[in-house]
């Protein structure tokens, strides 16, 4: 019988997590720069560490299925994260944020992003609970989102969404930055500043982002805990990636695929759980489907890390066959602003 996660773990865990990201804002807002190339990596590096070291901890007071599924859930939230890197570059250049000020609103749209994502995981969670053939849906929707993914035409849009729109039309709105001030003065007149909306619209960004990853890692665990856990460690190192990699994104041209693979896995993953515990009238007379397989956590979790992997090391051959050296690309990737040597 699968072991449960103490309460007092899930509570522990939660508050030093809070801990952790009211920490990493106050940073963001004391110190305003743009992180070097090292220094990106290093925290890179601390937050993966700092996952490993939590599934460690699942292990020991749980056992190795939680695990598993924790790090399954954070591989497939990270993966899906890098998505969300690409259109953070799209509204960082559309709103022309300051590079040195792209930290505090990158923070801040990840905090928005959590509470959004924890909302939508209670509902998620409770839709589960009641509503059995819901994974019909989740699975066709990302069968339907990995086709996108692969095939579509890579159009991310202008960074703006319709709720941006019309707070635009909504709320004065001054024509500068104030360094990272949300509210300012100008001509006389106490007005918003840009970065207001650039808040925003990194929060509600990725809660578009979410409709995808959240039914994608309800198909690896339907613990709201893990789910919620996995979202929280997978962006809380998204910031120090923007850095590391924003620049860099666009020469990994088949990470895209890598990424559509892995929702495409998760869909059948869906699709074939819902199958093997069915209820729905109309299929097999509402009774399960007997052949209908159940892929368990540590297949999903090699067939994860081997789609990313796969999709990077491709993209990275094809650079060098490019004549591009991969050393140069990533330090173009973390000095935007140098000019080319």
């Amino acid at each position: 019988m699968q072991a449960q996660l103490p309460l007092a773990f899930e509570i522990v865990s939660l508050v030093v997590l809070l801990l952790i990201l009211a920490a990493d804002l106050v940073l963001a807002f004391k110190r305003p720069h743009v992180p070097s190339f090292k220094e990106a990596t290093l925290w890179v590096v601390f937050y993966v560490g700092l996952a490993l070291i939590f599934a460690l901890l699942m292990l020991i007071f749980a056992d190795g299925e939680h695990a598993g599924q924790f790090l399954a859930g954070w591989l497939t939230e990270y993966s899906l994260s890098i998505d969300n890197l690409f259109v953070f570059v799209i509204i960082m250049a559309r709103f022309n944020v300051p590079r040195k000020y792209q930290q505090e609103a990158l923070m801040v749209g990840i905090i928005i992003a959590l509470v959004l994502r924890g909302i939508f995981i209670l509902i998620g969670a409770q839709l589960i609970e009641s509503l059995s053939w819901i994974f019909y849906i989740f699975g066709a929707f990302l069968l339907y989102t990995a086709w996108k993914q692969a095939f579509g035409s890579g159009d991310e849009g202008d960074g703006e969404n319709g709720f941006i729109r019309l707070l635009r039309k909504r709320v004065d709105i001054a024509p500068d930055f104030d360094a990272a001030k949300v509210r300012t003065t100008f001509n006389g007149k106490r007005m918003f500043t840009p970065m207001l909306i650039v808040f925003l619209a990194l929060g509600s960004t990725d809660l578009l982002f979410a409709l995808d990853s959240i039914p994608a890692i309800f198909g690896i665990t339907q613990s709201p805990f893990i789910v919620f856990t996995a979202n929280v460690f997978a962006l809380m190192g998204l910031r120090q990636l923007y850095f590391l990699l924003g620049g860099l994104l666009e020469k990994l041209v088949y990470l895209h695929y890598g990424i559509a693979f892995i929702l495409a896995f998760i869909g059948v993953k869906l699709v074939s759980h819902a199958l093997h515990a069915n209820e729905v009238f109309f299929i097999n007379g509402g009774q399960p489907v007997e052949w209908a397989p159940e892929i368990d956590t540590w297949t999903s979790l090699v067939v994860i890390i081997l789609s990313m992997a796969v999709a990077t090391i491709a993209s990275l051959i094809k650079m060098r066959h490019d004549g591009k050296s991969v050393k140069s690309e990533l330090s173009d990737a973390a000095h935007p602003d140098e000019p080319a040597k």
